[in-house]
């Protein structure tokens, strides 16, 4: 079965026949409160305090359903009209935003208790048109989100990566742009059940300045921290696996097939340059 993402854009692929069988599923609906339950459970929001939180792709509004349940205020974006017509339909508690997350978090800083996303954020990996870089929209994504949070808040992305390259690039570019966090991943071991949940946390001091829930369904913890130090693997690489002269010559191959203008090699490509007399 194809991905969704593979067959179109999302404000064309949930047109108004896709909204409604997605609201109309029973069994689409209860997944998709059970890990909307799941995300706020990882949000770890103080209790008897309701709070402000951002539904990211929030749909028709199922996921903020789960939010009100919860006794918090919620704001939901969405780039399909139809979906968020479904949403007016149904006449959800929540504030409803019609916009493109690959364009950035358009709300003042620090206004979010937490965050979360449910199947939404493998949809920026996707170029849908030809001025649509997946880098760019998702630092652009990420910073702006940064700056709307609160410091020491969180965030709760269920995604469903295609590859483990898709769940890297994600996450360095949400670490690119200050977060820091991890990854739960329930019921490992399951090809069904299993769940990833990338959990950012915005502000705090160190490496992992909150520690990770543990994972539903497995004996480990079931999750993997990172932080928000550069990575330096490419500087290991250069070092240790490749000579100075050989990454100069890789990286003008990688320019060359790109179209661009090239200096040609020569005996003194690499080589380093002697003090002035």
């Amino acid at each position: 079965m194809s991905r969704p993402e593979h067959i179109g854009p999302a404000d064309i692929f949930y047109n108004d026949t896709e909204a409604h069988k997605y609201t109309s599923n029973n069994r689409v609906i209860s997944i998709q409160k059970e890990m909307s339950t799941r995300a706020m459970e990882l949000l770890m929001l103080p209790e008897d305090t309701p709070a402000f939180i951002l539904d990211v792709g929030c749909g028709s509004g199922l996921s903020g359903e789960a939010i009100t349940e919860k006794g918090h205020y919620w704001v939901g974006m969405d780039i399909s009209p139809s979906m968020l017509a479904v949403a007016l339909d149904k006449e959800v508690e929540g504030d409803l935003l019609l916009t493109d997350i690959g364009q950035g978090v358009p709300f003042r800083a620090g206004v979010f208790d937490g965050v979360i996303s449910i199947s939404v954020l493998q949809w920026l990996c996707n170029a849908d048109k030809v001025h649509h870089n997946p880098f760019r929209r998702l630092k652009r994504f990420f910073t702006l989100l940064y700056s709307s949070m609160r410091n020491g808040t969180r965030a709760v992305f269920q995604v469903y990566p295609e590859t483990p390259r898709q769940m890297e690039i994600i996450t360095e570019q949400a670490t690119r742009c200050g977060f820091t966090g991890g990854v739960v991943v329930d019921y490992p071991n399951s090809t069904k059940a299993k769940k990833i949940f990338l959990c950012l946390f915005a502000g705090g001091s160190g490496a992992v300045p909150q520690s990770l829930p543990p994972a539903y369904g497995s004996d480990d913890t079931s999750t993997v921290a990172y932080s928000n130090e550069r990575l330096t693997d490419r500087k290991r690489k250069r070092g240790s696996e490749m000579s100075k002269r050989e990454w100069i010559q890789n990286k003008k191959q990688k320019r060359r097939a790109q179209g661009r203008n090239v200096v040609s090699d020569s005996k003194y490509t690499g080589r380093k340059r002697k003090p002035k007399f």
